[in-house]
């Protein structure tokens, strides 16, 4: 079964984000469990971590549907130790706010080596940072997003996202999150059955769809490979409506929660119910 829904507000307390979802018609949802663009940010209170959970279980969000992301500031490769040790206790608070939580994954952004080191020691330094993150929690899965590859960033290749989990000594708490949007900007095709179905076993064998804990339905504002992370709504962009239709027929793609973050809130409704019916078209 297919679980669309999209990254809502928490605005006001993480309570309000499974209402949110709900309002949509979302069946799955993804939500920041504080303001993303700050360090620190008030513990979460008791009692709303207890009216997060009631509304889910009213709802019906069980945690493998829900896919938070941590805040924007962090970075797991940063080159210079002392905001590397920041990036880092901002992660594992990130992870230990969604333990409180009851949530079984954290979705990230890799990271960027601002051009002061390799790659490969950015790619160590991510799997350094996991590692840490999950000795210091419980419970919760780091999950990886892949990156169109913009400025500095790493994780814009299955082989990057392959070599980080390598590294990562418990691999049954971290996972991907593939990004439709940043896979084509990236250089992976999707807009037809052939291509899709290259990039899809690319992704098997260098990675392993057994890691693949969630995916971002995005639209592409930039064409093939163009490296530029920028979100267009489903069917505007260059990827088109083929590409979805290709993920939502895929039997290998059921059970894990299917994010939109597409750039008009007011249109979820009408592309969660797009998505829905392209899954029940006759291939």
């Amino acid at each position: 079964m297919k679980y669309v829904g999209a990254h809502v507000s928490a605005s006001g307390g993480v309570s309000n984000a499974p209402r949110n979802a709900g309002e949509i018609g979302a069946k799955a949802f993804a939500l920041f469990t504080k303001n993303q663009r700050q360090w620190r940010a008030h513990a979460l209170a008791p009692e709303e971590i207890e009216r997060f959970g009631v509304t889910c279980r009213e709802l019906g969000f069980s945690a493998e549907k829900i896919l938070p992301h941590d805040s924007y500031l962090i970075n797991l490769g940063q080159p210079q130790q002392a905001p590397l040790e920041k990036s880092r206790a901002a992660f594992i608070d990130e992870m230990q706010r969604c333990q409180q939580l009851g949530l079984q994954m954290l979705n990230f952004h890799p990271g960027a080596h601002l051009q002061q080191i390799s790659e490969a020691e950015c790619l160590t330094r991510i799997a350094a940072s996991i590692n840490l993150a999950l000795e210091n929690s419980d419970g919760v899965t780091a999950v990886i997003e892949n990156t169109a590859g913009q400025g500095r960033m790493v994780g814009y290749c299955f082989e990057h996202l392959a070599e980080i989990i390598r590294q990562v000594k418990d691999q049954s708490r971290v996972g991907v999150c593939l990004d439709t949007c940043h896979l084509f900007a990236a250089g992976y095709e999707l807009r037809e059955a052939e291509g899709y179905e290259k990039t899809i076993q690319s992704f098997d064998a260098i990675v392993g769809l057994g890691f693949l804990r969630g995916m971002h339905l995005n639209d592409a504002m930039k064409p093939l490979g163009s490296r530029v992370d920028r979100h267009a709504p489903l069917g505007d962009g260059f990827l088109g409506v083929e590409a979805f239709r290709l993920i939502m027929q895929d039997r290998r793609l059921e059970d894990i929660p299917l994010i939109l973050e597409t750039p008009q809130p007011q249109r979820w409704p009408e592309e969660i119910d797009l998505l829905y019916r392209l899954a029940d078209e006759k291939k």
